[in-house]
Formats: structure tokens, sequence, C-alpha cells
């Protein structure tokens, strides 16, 4: 049975309602005044609800208006006897479904009641939709559908909650970090630290201090003791992040806190013990630099105690479109933009990019476009110039509404007659094509990308045609201050 709740001050007004929807079969709760109204509507669950505009107290754009602030969106329909258009707008922003003005035919309030109860159950099916989609589609940050995500997702369900050592290899910009903060967060140490540190942005000989802390005069500067990161970790999981370029004097100390879990402090004596599970990753083929000499064996065999492989964004492109409508809503919510499009032919340049950055450089392009774009879909011209293969380019074109009839030009040379002698046919349509290029280069104010515009061109192929007929614009005049 659909619960119903009616608003109005006028008692006829909510007999009328109430008796007409009980036949109906609706469970009907009235209210006389706003601050009642209010009250129900947060304490109990309707389905829909009538709310006069005009009452004494609160009135319906009060009531409306708290209600957004509160997250309400149960659907509602305003009833007035001011049939004001600007009223009904300012109620509709508020949220409210519609708008209907007294007297009323009641057979329609049922049809508006019944359009509002569809619409409601048709975004409650969308979200939970959406929740759904997030759910298979997202793992903790991860996403990705592919085959070799999900055996990604697999593993890390398998070994998040035990005590292990972890190794997770991949390229750079494949989400090793975060793939680590996703084991951290699933284990029975989610709720202490989770200390990250990138063993190749500190110089080595500040690495050892900044690992295992250090006592007061170990060295020059060393005025206080410090503790490193494996103490702050203490309970929780430490993170080394391209372990590969950690140098060989640390690999012995590293070595030892696997093993024994305890070290001394730089310049210390005392031997400190710590509980600290170790995630560590790395870009590098740990394996070979065992056998060149560079990394030591043991302390690979027992830092890989459980591997996991990231694979490379080119090798489960069918992750990409996932990728970027996730990026897109997140930089677009985050500045405050309407949803960009990325049109089918984008998304192909996409999909044939190699992306050797991974998903940090698809993450960081995404951002790009949300800042510069300012047409609501992207466009070609949008795209850094790695972008701009010859395929994507033509695709763009052919793709562009510019592409389609245009204006037939009514130029001299089209009622030029063939001269008896012949001409150069490739020199006149050479000097037809230089003539349209200045033309709407002049007509767009040198501005390249609407002059490209004009000519159904992208801003790309433009400048290659300007390069290859010498035609060089004017340097902007410089404003000198006086």
């Amino acid at each position: 049975m659909q619960r119903m709740l009616v608003i109005d001050d006028d008692a006829i007004v909510r007999d009328v309602i109430e008796t007409f929807f009980v036949d109906k079969g609706f469970d009907v709760t009235v209210a006389e005044d706003g601050e009642k109204g209010l009250q129900l509507l947060t304490q109990n669950t309707y389905d829909v609800f009538f709310v006069d505009l005009v009452m004494p107290g609160m009135g319906g754009l009060e009531l409306l208006g708290r209600l957004a602030e509160l997250n309400i969106t149960t659907p509602s329909i305003v009833i007035t006897a001011f049939a004001e258009v600007r009223t009904a707008v300012e109620a509709m922003r508020l949220g409210s479904f519609d708008y209907v003005t007294k007297p009323f035919i009641l057979e329609e309030l049922l049809i508006t009641v019944n359009r509002a109860l569809n619409i409601s159950k048709l975004k409650q099916e969308n979200v939970m939709l959406k929740k759904q989609l997030r759910q298979k589609y997202n793992f903790h940050g991860l996403i990705g559908a592919s085959p070799r995500m999900q055996k990604v997702y697999d593993m890390i369900e398998k070994i998040a909650d035990t005590e292990s050592t972890v190794l997770i290899t991949g390229e750079s910009g494949t989400g090793k970090e975060v793939v680590a903060k996703t084991v951290h967060f699933n284990s029975s140490r989610s709720q202490n630290p989770f200390i990250p540190l990138n063993c190749a942005a500190i110089p080595k000989d500040l690495l050892e201090s900044e690992l295992f802390g250090h006592e007061k005069g170990a060295f020059t500067g060393a005025v206080n003791t410090r503790i490193g990161r494996f103490e702050l970790a203490n309970g929780g999981t430490i993170f080394l992040d391209e372990i590969g370029e950690l140098h060989p004097s640390l690999q012995v100390k590293l070595l030892r806190v696997l093993q024994e879990r305890e070290f001394e402090r730089v310049g210390g004596t005392k031997t400190v013990k710590v509980d600290v599970r170790i995630l560590a990753a790395t870009n590098k083929d740990l394996e070979k630099a065992t056998q060149d000499g560079t990394f030591r064996e043991d302390l690979f065999y027992r830092l890989n105690v459980i591997p996991v492989h990231l694979p490379p964004l080119r090798k489960r492109k069918e992750d990409i479109p996932l990728l970027i409508d996730h990026f897109m809503q997140a930089f677009c919510k985050k500045k405050k933009k309407e949803l960009i499009k990325v049109p089918p032919v984008i998304m192909d340049c996409f999909l044939s990019y190699r992306w050797p950055g991974n998903v940090r450089e698809l993450e960081n392009l995404t951002e790009r476009i949300v800042i510069l774009n300012d047409t609501g879909t992207v466009t070609i011209d949008d795209l850094p110039e790695r972008f701009h293969t010859d395929r994507c380019e033509q695709a763009a074109e052919e793709s562009s509404p510019a592409a389609g009839p245009r204006v037939v030009l009514q130029t001299a040379a089209a009622g030029t007659t063939l001269p008896p002698e012949g001409l150069d046919l490739n020199a006149v349509l050479n000097e037809l094509e230089k003539g349209l290029i200045l033309q709407a280069l002049e007509r767009s104010g040198g501005v390249k990308k609407k002059a490209a515009e004009l000519l159904g061109l992208n801003r790309t192929t433009l400048l290659e045609k300007l390069k290859k007929k010498g035609i060089e614009l004017p340097a902007p005049e410089k404003v000198t201050a006086s």
C-alpha cells in the first residue's frame, strides 16, 4: 500500500484528498500546517505528499527548502490558489515534482500522483543499478571489469586478512599504492596506521633515518631523537614503494626487519621491536635484478611471499571507458561542472592509444579535459598532441558537424574557362585553398581554433597547412607598461 501525506491548513481540502485517495487504496496521513508536516516527513517514510503553498507559519516553499537541506527526496506536489509561474518555478527548483491549482479535479490529481510514483520508482531503480555497477566494477578504488582485474580483486580478497608480506608489481601508474591501501583497509589492521614511503623519492643518506629513525646526535643536524616509518606503522602496515631502488646496505637492514621484526635506530644501540605488516611495490623486474646482483636474492624471496601483478592499461582496454567515466564524474563534481560527454570517435582514440603512463596518465588527462573544456563535449582539440594521430584526426573530421554539406563558394575560379593551353590545376587549387585559409584567419581574428572550425578542419590539420603553405601569422603586439 502506497503511503501519502497531505499538508494543508484547509480542513476541507485535507478531507477531500484523504477520502478520495483512501478509496483508491492509499494509506493517507494528514497535517494541518508546515511544522507538523515537516515533523512527519522527518520521522516517517512516505511515497508522495501534497503541500499547500500558502499556510500560516511555515509555507510550502519554506517546507520544501527545509526538506532539501535534510536531503529528504520524497516526491511532492504543490497545491495553491495562486497560479503564478514564478512561484511554480521556485517550487520546482526546490524539488517539487509538480504543481496544481485550486480548484482541482480529483482524477487529474490521481494521474499526477501516479506519474510522481512512477518517476520515483525509476529513480530508485537507477540508484540501485548504479550501486550494483559500483560494486561490480569498483573494488575499493580500483576500477575495472576485465578478467585481468577480476583476478587482482580475487587475489586481494584472499590475502587481505593475512599477515603475509606482499610484493605488488606493475608499470608506473597502474595503481600499486591503491592495491596496497585496499589490502590494508580490508585486513584486521585496518584501524591502525597505513604508512607509505617511496624509496626512490628520498636520498640514500636520509632514507635509513626515514625508515628506522635516529637517536639524538647520530649525525650532524640530529638535534632530537626521531622515530622512523617502521615505528609509526607499529600495529599497522608499511608500504615500501619502488623497493627496487633500495641501496644494498639498507637491503640488509630491511631483511632483518622482515625476519626478526626488530632493528636499531641510526646512532642507537637499543633494539626496537615492531609489529608491522610489510607491503612492497616495484616497477622493476626484481628477479632479474637478483641475477644482475643489484638486489639481494634472500630479500627478494622474503618480499615475494605473495606476488600481485597489476596489468598495464593497454592490456585491459575494455576498462578504459569505465575509468574515463569514473574520473570524469569525479572531476566534474569537484570542479562543479556539468558532466562532459565523450563521443564515440574520441573514445576510439583513447582505445587505440597505448597509455605508457597507465591509469595515472588517464586520470591526469581527464582532469585536464574537465578544466579546459567549455563546450560540454570532448573534441580532438581538447587532447594533447600525442593523441593527434592520422587515424584520430581523420575520424574526428569525418564525425564533425562541419564535415556535412557546405555552402558552395562562388569564386572567380568557379566561372573561369579552361585556357586552350591548359593550366596547373594543383597550383590553382593551392591558391584557392590559401586564400580561403587567409579569409578564415581574418574572420576569426587570427584565432586558429575558430578558423579551423570555419574551414571544417581540426586545429592540428590547419597548423600543418599553414606550415606547408608558408603562411605566417603576425606576432601579437606586446603591451609595454608605462
